[in-house]
């Protein structure tokens, strides 16, 4: 799995502070124990510190290179409150509300993140994905680049029977259900800068349809034509094609035969969905019947990092979603 390889020795290149808020998890504990041992990060947990050491000295696990930190107790619950009310008070926030929604974790921290005491966070063992990003969004904010936060899948085929190898960013898969034709441009770019980051290689983004350069009359095929030609105005040097098929995309025989001037050339190293139904689907059958291994969902359109979890997600799973956040902390995205 050369392209996870790749990801976690960068991590350990530059090992950023990485927050996590779910302390009562073993597996968050066995990953946090792991990444920090292995220098993958240097790690953070909020949560109740006695809570958390007794479940980890349960469970055999050294934590000794791991930070606790309980927000009842922590000297910067306060300025963190005064910071929350500031950024939510014109949402109808009072400073008490504040010092009450800071004692959770995941509040907490997202503010660590917000105010440059982490460099990223990793939430979604317990809580859901809606309040992960609900939280990171009203906390972290936007990226200035893009006007929404989008996800996506670091799909890995790597196995001796796939005949087609490496790592592949697949987006949207999760969150955004029907993108307009501007929303799916800022999809497409924020996924192409993410291949860039993870993938350490030049990306080369299709944007997926069920027709191949307007093979097909449809609003649907027009909504990813306009699409492509906003990214191609906004990123006038990125590799892309659209609107295209999935073979066409992926296999250069079919490109030279159905693409004209083609720049991807059938070598797409990202697959932009046209909506969530796509896209879910999509990943699901790499992963399912493809035997492929996927990473995520993971955010992107964020100021800074923060990724979600699958509530199944394994030691391993939460363990690799680190290493992915701290790589994209070290290119400031």
């Amino acid at each position: 799995m050369k392209a996870l390889h790749r990801i976690i020795a960068q991590a350990r290149a530059v090992p950023k502070n990485i927050v996590l808020c779910e302390g009562g998890d073993v597996r968050v504990l066995q990953a946090a124990a792991r990444a920090a041992s292995d220098g993958l990060a240097h790690i953070t947990i909020v949560g109740k510190p006695a809570a958390i050491l007794a479940l980890a000295r349960e469970q055999a696990l050294d934590l000794d290179a791991v930070r606790l930190v309980d927000p009842e107790t922590s000297d910067e619950s306060e300025h963190y409150a005064q910071q929350l009310f500031v950024l939510r008070q014109a949402k109808g926030m009072t400073v008490e509300q504040a010092r009450i929604a800071v004692q959770d974790p995941l509040c907490y921290a997202n503010l660590m993140v917000r105010l440059g005491d982490a460099d990223g966070c990793v939430a979604g063992a317990v809580h859901t994905t809606a309040d992960v990003v609900r939280s990171a969004i009203q906390i972290i904010g936007v990226d200035p680049a893009f006007k929404l936060v989008s996800s996506f899948f670091l799909m890995m085929l790597c196995e001796p029977f796939h005949s087609l190898k490496g790592g592949f960013i697949f987006s949207d898969c999760a969150l955004v259900v029907d993108p307009k034709a501007e929303e799916l441009a800022d999809i497409a770019m924020a996924a192409a800068d993410s291949a860039q980051a993870l993938l350490m290689e030049e990306p080369r983004v299709a944007m997926l349809s069920f027709s191949t350069s307007g093979s097909a009359h449809h609003a649907a095929v027009d909504k990813v034509h306009a699409a492509t030609d906003r990214v191609k105005a906004q990123r006038p040097l990125l590799a892309i094609d659209g609107d295209v098929q999935l073979d066409a995309a992926i296999v250069a025989e079919i490109s030279q035969r159905k693409v004209k001037d083609s720049v991807v050339n059938g070598r797409a190293n990202v697959l932009v969905f046209p909506n969530l139904d796509a896209g879910n689907i999509g990943y699901k059958l790499a992963e399912r019947m493809g035997g492929a291994v996927a990473i995520g969902p993971l955010l992107q359109g964020l100021k800074k990092p923060a990724n979600d979890l699958s509530r199944g997600c394994c030691a391993d799973d939460v363990y690799n979603v680190i290493a992915v956040t701290s790589v994209q902390a070290q290119g400031g995205r």
